[in-house]
């Protein structure tokens, strides 16, 4: 990946997107925008009660992000986005064509105990099942790689970089 890209950083609550994702722009040496930002306060009320977000929800929280990433395209930057359906990343990509995928994977009992461990976040780790139920890894026709999440930050980073320098343009 040598042209600048907007790199969305997926997957499920607790695989790490807000701790990867600054440390993955730095080494990028491109802005980071932290997707959650981008919801609407009954979005972020829906889901600190235990209610999973639905697709109308959605809709304009991927939009924001979608426009974020428009404004980056040629620039680069890193955002983070659940991005859980193939029908998400398709929007996004809508708003921001250029935009490559970085779907942090892992165990389910590791994502878990991350989630645990959080302090003062709004995803409830009952709402794991229903990211799991919803997550639609990406296709082979999608621009992206896969990362698992085993490992330190620093690890994860070092191997989404190479991995998204494998990508072509």
């Amino acid at each position: 990946m040598s042209t600048p890209h907007v790199v969305v950083v997926m997957g499920v609550a607790g695989t790490g997107k807000t701790t990867i994702g600054p440390l993955l722009a730095a080494a990028l040496g491109v802005p980071y925008a932290e997707g959650d930002d981008f919801h609407p306060p009954a979005n972020i009320a829906k889901m600190s009660a235990g209610t999973p977000l639905d697709d109308t929800d959605r809709w304009p929280w991927l939009d924001a992000i979608g426009q974020w990433a428009h404004g980056r395209a040629g620039l680069g930057g890193v955002v983070s986005s659940s991005a859980l359906k193939r029908a998400y990343r398709d929007r996004l990509r809508a708003g921001a064509p250029g935009a490559v995928f970085l779907h942090l994977t892992g165990d389910r009992s590791l994502i878990e105990e991350r989630m645990a461990g959080r302090k003062g976040h709004f995803m409830p780790t009952a709402l794991l099942d229903s990211q799991f139920a919803t997550l639609q890894p990406l296709e082979d026709d999608e621009a992206g790689v896969a990362v698992d999440v085993c490992g330190t930050p620093e690890e994860i980073t070092q191997r989404a970089v190479a991995a998204l320098r494998r990508l072509k343009n």
